[in-house]
């Protein structure tokens, strides 16, 4: 059969691949003939990967030092990792969320990529609205820093680094979503496509950190659509392999929302709409909080 994906004897580097949509993914990628570096703070267990490298997400130089591990080529890049916020600070859960993937980019996949590279992103419909001003204005400090230490001052200066880690999910899933777009000005000319999938709610071993997070089980699955049931990891790992295949190749910039329906319908008018973070309106709350 011939081999439509593409991704045999590519080196493929999968963040986040000890478990959930990350493991997901690579396990697939194994199959599909990739050679696979997988990239975790905990093992990566996965019969048939080139190597598996501890990695803090949190740490720029954690992060240089698996790259060294890497070849100096690299085909396609799988961010997946990501925290929920219920177990680290709002800071520490952005850098892992957000500034790790920047950082990726901007600092090694710009050298290390050639036409037909490939960069996807797992970032999540938590982060619907990315694109309302209100939003982007809290965001694009960080995204508009010139490094690693530069994104980490602002953070760390900002209003926002006296929110809950939770606050950093969403935070960094509205600008995750704003950074894919933002990327093909860097990338297509180099020939290298960007996309990302924004997944609904999933069963990952995150579940129980979203379902404290959102009030519980059946608020959780009031964003699975008409499925109603939560997606599997499979279920996202399979559209984030396609994206970085060569089965799309003329597909770059696209924010996939895996989510059965359920954002489009709301966006259509069919059933209401929830309700979108605000990210200027929480900073407000906050500020006037911090004043009393």
């Amino acid at each position: 059969m011939k081999d439509y994906f593409g991704y045999q004897g590519k080196t493929c580097v999968v963040t986040g691949a000890a478990s959930g949509m990350g493991k997901a993914a690579a396990e697939m990628l194994v199959d599909l003939g990739a050679k696979v570096y997988a990239l975790d703070w905990a093992e990566v267990k996965i019969e048939g990967i080139e190597k598996y490298i501890h990695t803090d997400l949190s740490q720029k130089e954690s992060i240089d030092q698996a790259f060294e591990q890497i070849p100096a080529h690299v085909d396609s890049y799988f961010g997946i990792a990501g925290v929920s916020g219920t177990k680290s600070d709002f800071v520490t859960t952005v850098k892992i969320d957000l500034v790790s993937n920047k950082y990726i980019c901007e600092e090694i996949l710009t050298e290390r990529m050639s036409n037909g590279g490939t960069i996807a992103f797992i970032t999540s419909t938590g982060g619907n609205g990315w694109e309302k001003e209100g939003n982007k204005k809290v965001y694009m400090p960080v995204l508009e820093a010139k490094s690693w230490d530069e994104a980490a001052e602002i953070l760390n200066q900002s209003i926002m680094a006296h929110l809950p880690g939770t606050f950093g999910y969403p935070f960094s899933k509205l600008a995750m979503n704003y950074y894919t777009i933002s990327l093909q000005s860097t990338f297509a000319p180099k020939g290298v496509r960007v996309n990302a999938v924004l997944p609904g709610s999933t069963d990952t071993g995150m579940k129980d950190e979203f379902t404290q997070m959102v009030g519980g089980e059946e608020a959780l699955l009031s964003h699975t659509g008409h499925a109603k049931r939560l997606a599997e990891s499979r279920e996202m790992a399979e559209p984030i392999v396609f994206l970085n295949s060569d089965m799309a190749s003329y597909i770059s910039g696209e924010l996939l929302r895996v989510d059965y329906g359920c954002t489009a319908e709301e966006v259509a008018g069919i059933v209401p709409v929830g309700t979108p973070i605000d990210m200027t309106q929480l900073l407000e709350q906050v500020q006037k909080s911090m004043q009393q």
